[in-house]
């Protein structure tokens, strides 16, 4: 990273309002060649806006952009390209049917003699890969068949065909595997030794402090502070991004005499990708869910609510064996299943809040006299037990933010009052002060004789929320591990071969 001379990027007093309502308010940050700059903040503090002004994507309502000095003026994406300015959102832009050198070249194909030359298009992608050190695969593979991460690395393949030297990553690790982390890492550093400067946003603040050479902070859409990453720690950060101390970042866990009977208890459960499967959760008991992407997590998660066929085994709610053949049949038997991916499995967006408060109650109890005479609560006092900060219960819930849409999905699940809840991945996507909201409700639901089964890759949370935790690899449960147990006791079991196993 070079410290000398003028900046590669200066967005200076950046303002931006949108219907009268002004969401960033006069916001300074600079970018080094070389540097990697990580943008944090809570969800809603103004990073995305302040993202798309650089892009091109909005007209900033006050401010200028300067790239090496240059005042520059981006009222479409094309101009801030063409300006250098490369930007890898969290959904992918590509098209799967067509290959790797086809998705960068997408719009802009060289042509010789009035044809696409195919031959150009491959050979300068190949070199593009070969800058970036991906040799996984090449110009002519399907995107359809690369992984997400190898998707990413076209993503940005395709921004350094354009000659970008700034680049924005935004959430770059939020659907990734660890040890696909670890090879977007190296990809990052390999970027960085070129002179490209990076723009990093993320919630991991781990990925933050391995990465950043300097950190901005924002909230409400102003600038808190712009400090080097050697002169905070975790702790100093989080009170800058949400105004206070969290404790620890996670709520206290119980006393195993708090514990009540087995609710939960799965045995010897099969499906195509899973292996004689056993596991029992007790009343009040989170129980964690480690492993790889791929290991198995999800699809027990998936196989225990019903939503895919058993070949063998049984699932038991409180002693009593269930046939859960279906979703409808596990919510009638008390079970709850938040999904991983909340807006493509958990909401209805382009409906209110009430409506998806509601959507799983209607299942088994379809009457509004019935629901009464059950004693269920009201949207506001779900609302309220929540923590929901919306405008309210008609807002859609697709403009609330990720850890907003969160709790509606929560609250959706309270509604049925769940003896099991099943929680996949629960904070994604959400930031620091969500995430303690979330965990707080979590072990709110427990110390209330709810049985919480928890899947998380954020190794961190499943340490700091579980009272025990499971380990599964390869479709199996790999082994168990106490309260507090280390990461690299958890990595050892998830990665573990099976020869050495033996």
């Amino acid at each position: 990273m070079s410290d000398a001379g003028v900046p590669l990027l200066e967005m200076r007093g950046i303002s931006k309002s949108f219907v009268g309502v002004e969401v960033l308010h006069g916001v300074d940050i600079d970018l080094r060649a070389g540097e990697i700059h990580a943008i944090v903040g809570e969800n809603g503090a103004g990073k995305s806006t302040l993202m798309k002004i650089l892009a091109g994507v909005h007209d900033p309502t006050e401010g200028t952009i300067l790239i090496d000095g240059e005042e520059k003026t981006f009222h479409h994406p094309a101009a801030a390209q063409h300006a250098g300015v490369g930007i890898i959102y969290q959904e992918f832009n590509l098209l799967p049917d067509r290959n790797v050198a086809e998705n960068v070249f997408v719009g802009r194909e060289p042509v010789k003699r009035g044809i696409v030359d195919r031959r150009a298009m491959e050979r300068r992608t190949e070199e593009l890969l070969e800058e970036v050190g991906e040799t996984s695969f090449g110009p002519r593979t399907p995107v359809r068949r690369l992984s997400v991460a190898q998707q990413q690395v076209v993503e940005i393949v395709k921004a350094r065909s354009l000659d970008a030297r700034i680049l924005v990553l935004d959430e770059p690790t939020a659907a990734l595997a660890d040890h696909e982390v670890e090879l977007l890492f190296s990809l990052v550093r390999r970027l960085q030794e070129q002179g490209i400067g990076m723009l990093y946003i993320s919630h991991r603040l781990r990925e933050v402090f391995a990465l950043a050479d300097r950190i901005t902070v924002l909230k409400d859409g102003g600038l808190v502070k712009t400090l080097g990453t050697s002169e905070t720690d975790p702790g100093g950060l989080v009170n800058l991004m949400v105004g206070r101390e969290l404790d620890g970042y996670f709520p206290e866990r119980g006393e195993p005499g708090d514990l009540g009977d087995v609710r939960l208890a799965v045995k010897d459960v099969s499906t195509p990708l899973l292996r004689n499967v056993s596991l029992q959760v007790r009343a009040g008991e989170i129980v964690g869910l480690a492993g790889l992407q791929g290991s198995g997590r999800t699809e027990l998660a998936r196989a225990i609510f019903g939503a895919d066929p058993l070949t063998g085994g049984s699932i038991e709610i409180d002693g009593k064996k269930r046939r859960l053949r279906t979703p409808r049949a596990a919510i009638r038997a008390g079970l709850g299943f938040i999904t991983e991916d909340r807006k493509l499995e958990g909401l209805a967006l382009a409906q209110s809040i009430a409506d998806n408060m509601l959507l799983a109650v209607r299942t088994v109890i379809p009457g509004a006299r019935r629901r009464r005479a059950k004693g269920l609560m009201s949207v506001k006092e779900l609302a309220a037990v929540t923590q929901l900060r919306a405008r309210g219960p008609e807002q859609e819930v697709r403009f609330l933010s990720g850890g907003n849409q969160q709790k509606v999905v929560l609250a959706k699940w309270l509604e049925t009052k769940p003896q099991v809840l099943i929680f996949d991945e629960p904070t994604r996507g959400i930031d620091v002060g969500a995430k303690a909201g979330i965990h707080d409700l979590i072990r709110k639901l427990a110390r209330e004789g709810v049985a919480v089964l928890m899947i998380s890759s954020e190794l961190p949370e499943l340490i700091g929320m579980s009272d025990r935790i499971l380990v599964m690899r390869e479709g199996a449960i790999a082994g168990e591990l106490p309260a507090g147990a280390g990461e690299p006791e958890i990595m050892h079991l998830a990665t573990l071969d099976e020869q050495a196993a033996a």
